[in-house]
């Protein structure tokens, strides 16, 4: 693949996808942000092209997902069940549904703590699965808690196996900018398909190269829907009929 890329944001007017739209133009790809309404199409960067579709509904995603190398997922729900199905889950599931068997690579935000159990995780969870089932070139950013580092705290820190679990700042803390330059670094490093992290940052400076950072960690293995080291503690036979259906038809595309 090319370094310069075709690529999608998918949540493009939240806090993290406004960085990451900044990120992928600074990064020369031609960036598109997906907006619900031509409304919301404020305060983009010079160079960005605006695309109108809703996340819950696929047939309006046709155009903005026409001709993509690379979507970054940066979307989310305000933390309730039917939300986080609706939107976390349901966003990952459209888009794939429209790319159909194109390979674009996909950089998708979850976040630090996903495998405990909590409605508003589990969705989050099931959208990781639906990424690796899919057969696509990937990366899965767990960040932690968003812009509760100190300004020293730029030192990039990829870790795996979830093991961070308190539900507070103590999991680990990145900057909003951070974790946009991750998830756009990934769509062109080859270190970094097929895996899946929890990012931190510690003191120090900001590293200028995330390859090292990239290949220091264990892909996920072949045809697993979890993680490399995540605790298998949620059985796909005893997950939701619909989204056994939805996992079913990824891996039979």
């Amino acid at each position: 693949m090319s370094d310069q890329l075709t690529v999608l944001v998918v949540g493009a007017t939240g806090s993290i996808g406004r960085h990451a739209v900044a990120e992928s133009l600074r990064a020369g790809h031609r960036t598109r942000a997906l907006v619900r309404g031509a409304s919301r199409a404020t305060s983009f960067p010079t160079g960005t092209e605006i695309v109108v579709g809703e996340l819950t509904d696929p047939s309006t995603l046709h155009t903005a997902i026409d001709g993509v190398d690379g979507v970054v997922f940066t979307h989310g729900s305000n933390g309730d069940a039917a939300a986080a199905e609706r939107v976390d889950y349901g966003a990952v599931r459209n888009v794939r549904e429209v790319l159909g068997s194109r390979p674009t690579r996909i950089a998708l935000m979850t976040s630090i703590g996903v495998t405990v159990h909590h409605p508003w995780h589990d969705w989050k969870r099931r959208g990781e699965r639906l990424v690796r089932a899919s057969g696509r070139p990937y990366t899965i950013v767990r960040p932690g808690w968003f812009d509760y580092n100190e300004p020293g705290q730029q030192h990039l820190v990829m870790l795996q196996g979830d093991l961070r679990t308190a539900g507070s700042p103590s999991d680990g803390v990145v900057s909003r900018r951070q974790i946009a330059q991750v998830l756009v670094a990934s769509l062109t490093s080859a270190a970094a398909d097929h895996k899946t992290l929890e990012l931190v940052a510690e003191t120090g400076a900001a590293q200028a190269d995330l390859d090292p950072l990239f290949a220091a960690l264990r892909p996920d293995p072949t045809d697993a829907l979890d993680a490399v080291l995540d605790r298998d503690n949620m059985p796909l036979d005893q997950e939701p009929a619909s989204v056994l259906g939805d996992v079913e038809s990824v891996r039979n595309r």
